[in-house]
């Protein structure tokens, strides 16, 4: 046999031993760094290479977090793929993709540490990094669950979306580099809890600190029967029936964000005569005096109440117009009905000359600033003035 033969058997033999050894060594790293993330712990069942692809797939990862009272993970995912984005590759940037199947997010929302799930306590980026040291260019959801509880504590109320797809591509604006947006997402899934469904579509900067974007957000037909609890709670009213959709377009740049709220409620009925059970006098004319308002301010033809909430401000501060508000009531009513659909009048410019007017505004106010304080040593140099004519007055009179 041949030297060079048995070079390439001997380096073959290698690879095979490599590429079985592998694995191991990849799942003790990976259970490594998910031991100790705070307080959370996570851990790996198996991780399987693909070397040819420039891929691993992880399976049955679990993080949950230490200490807490909640049965169910923070995360659980069946399965996660990782791989090189080769088509990104092509074009001479190294990224990575991510397709994570049937996750399972479990948030849970208390003022008792213990009873409380966010994930807000870890940098999740940082053990990503660790992770996947190749920077992520596209991440996916297939058939995803996300459950919020205890999202309204009194009285509780718990949403879920389930069957959640979601895409996020061109992370690394690998792609449309003088795009300002040139992150596209999307994201559906249907809300059972609820009866309704939810879509969002957004275009996004995601390499800044605080992301700048511009979304479409919808939740379709949610059943009003099925929010009983809070209204009762909180307007001592139920509904008999009818439905809720709630359009939203939002665009935020630097911060400053501009868009609008649109509820559209269908069908909706408050007051039945011959309900006695449960119902004091004050719930019987709270809703009698509501079904009375519905009747008055739905448009008739469409059976619908409507209204469009303009919201603007930051992020920290946002605001609501009332006036306007108040207008779209009426507007719906007696004038035009609003459209089961988004009004496409939010862009990432309303955003852009918020921030400017904002910005003019400052700029104002510093002017009016200088102008005061420019005003203030005027007067106390006339004032220092009259206080030396007058001292010399007095020598003079003394002389």
């Amino acid at each position: 046999m041949k030297r060079t033969t048995k070079i390439l058997i001997a380096l073959a033999v290698l690879l095979v031993i490599a590429r079985l050894l592998l694995p191991y060594f990849v799942l003790k790293y990976v259970n490594k760094t998910l031991a100790d993330m705070g307080d959370y712990t996570g851990h790996v069942d198996d991780i399987d290479i693909q070397l040819i692809r420039g891929a691993y797939q992880i399976d049955d990862l679990r993080i949950r977090k230490i200490n807490g009272k909640i049965k169910e993970p923070f995360l659980y995912i069946p399965k996660t793929d990782l791989s090189v984005e080769w088509k990104s590759l092509f074009k001479g940037k190294l990224v990575s993709e991510v397709e994570t199947y049937e996750p399972e997010l479990n948030f849970a929302f208390s003022d008792d540490e213990a009873s409380s799930q966010t994930g807000a306590e870890v940098d999740w980026t940082a053990y990503l990094k660790k992770l996947l040291p190749i920077s992520i260019n596209r991440f996916a959801v297939i058939n995803g669950k996300i459950d919020l509880t205890s999202l309204v504590t009194q009285p509780r109320a718990d949403l879920s979306l389930q069957n959640f797809q979601a895409e996020i591509r061109n992370i690394r604006n690998v792609e449309d580099k003088s795009n300002k947006l040139p992150s596209p997402v999307i994201a559906t899934g249907d809300v059972p809890g609820y009866g309704g469904t939810m879509n969002f579509s957004a275009n996004m900067n995601l390499l800044k600190v605080m992301p700048d974007f511009d979304y479409n957000l919808r939740f379709s037909d949610i059943q009003l029967v099925k929010v009983n609890e809070l209204a009762k709670a909180y307007a001592n009213l139920d509904f008999e029936r009818g439905t809720v959709s709630v359009y939203s377009e939002m665009a935020m740049l630097d911060g400053k964000l501009n868009g609008y709220l649109k509820p559209l409620t269908k069908d909706m009925k408050i007051f039945k005569l011959n309900e006695h059970e449960g119902r004091s006098v004050g719930k019987f004319f709270t809703e009698l005096v509501a079904q009375a308002g519905t009747a008055i301010l739905k448009n008739q033809k469409k059976d619908q109440v409507a209204t469009r909430i303009p919201l603007n401000g930051t992020v920290d501060d946002i605001e609501t117009a009332v006036w306007p508000t108040i207008f779209g009531i009426l507007r719906n009513a007696y004038i035009e009905a609003f459209k089961g659909e988004f009004d496409n009048t939010i862009t990432l410019q309303d955003a852009l000359k918020d921030f400017k007017d904002d910005y003019k505004a400052k700029r104002a106010e510093r002017k009016q600033e200088r102008k005061e304080k420019r005003e203030e040593r005027k007067q106390e140099r006339q004032e220092k003035r009259e206080e030396r004519k007058a001292e010399r007055r007095e020598k003079k009179e003394k002389a």
